[in-house]
């Protein structure tokens, strides 16, 4: 049967509260804390040796698909009604939006150490401790808009600009390719200061604390993040109807020196599951967005 991920600003009291109940049922059995540390080892970066499936990478959009999913049934086990909200950024952009209520995902962290005090992922309600990349204590952080370097949630222009690019991805494959919709989604660019972030790189950089790095999914906004990237995909998709849904079709030879053996082309697999780019292209038997 397929299921609805709808927009976090119209969920009903009684479906954030279902919501809120499973992921800390996760959180309660270990299981919340399997898909923080699969994030940390698949977090891999421009100059680490190996496959790059997670970030930096033409994969970046169909592995947090099914990483998306993965999350998405576990949550199904708890509650077969719940399913993974998404938060438009380039509406909901300031730290009074529906999300960041007590019901849902709570709110800022205090200016002294950015520990979150309020809503159910506050570590002083006793149900959400970090355990995976803790970083100077064992609570949840945030740090919304970086006050020592102030940033912004990005603008519908600036989504805008990747939107528009008709090309999936081009070379070099990572974070450096000038051009393509993944990297100006995902949001790399060689500018400097906070030009240096875009779109889904500039949201994780504007809420701070442990939304920055490869234990982001410490803070459960990640998933409410990439259900929103998933469906910026969709609409790209639509959008450029006549493009290539991925690239590279092939895997870079030999010849390409250090891109070898770096990307996963659309037919191969992406670990840690067997699926690959081409089975994650489209989501129409299993959920729709609302």
């Amino acid at each position: 049967m397929v299921y609805t991920r709808k927009n976090q600003a119209r969920l009903t009291s009684a479906e954030k509260r279902r919501f809120v109940n499973a992921v800390l049922e996760l959180k309660r059995t270990g299981e919340y804390d399997e898909f923080v540390r699969t994030h940390v080892e698949y977090y891999v970066s421009d100059g680490d040796p190996g496959l790059r499936v997670a970030h930096m990478t033409p994969s970046f959009l169909p592995w947090h698909r099914r990483f998306l999913l993965e999350f998405e049934r576990a949550l199904q086990r708890v509650d077969s009604a719940v399913s993974v909200p998404y938060w438009d950024w380039t509406v909901d952009r300031t730290a009074d939006a529906s999300l960041w209520g007590s019901g849902l995902m709570g709110g800022n962290g205090r200016r002294s150490d950015r520990q979150v005090m309020t809503g159910p992922f506050a570590r002083t309600n006793g149900h959400w401790v970090v355990k995976e990349g803790e970083t100077g204590g064992d609570f949840l952080m945030r740090d919304f808009g970086r006050p020592q370097n102030p940033t912004e949630l990005p603008t519908p222009g600036q989504l805008d600009w990747a939107m528009r690019d008709p090309v999936y991805d081009t070379p070099p494959w990572d974070s450096t390719s000038p051009q393509g919709y993944r990297n100006k989604l995902e949001g790399w660019t060689s500018n400097t200061g906070n030009d240096k972030w875009r779109n889904h790189n500039r949201v994780h950089r504007w809420v701070g604390g442990h939304m920055l790095g490869g234990a982001s999914v410490n803070d459960p906004v990640f998933w409410l993040n990439h259900s929103f990237v998933d469906l910026l995909w969709d609409r790209w998709q639509a959008r450029h109807p006549h493009s290539a849904p991925y690239l590279p079709d092939e895997p870079p030879d030999a010849d390409n020196g250090p891109l070898h053996g770096r990307v996963a082309a659309r037919h191969e697999p992406m670990p840690p599951w067997e699926a690959t780019p081409d089975e994650l292209l489209g989501h129409r038997g299993i959920y729709r967005y609302a």
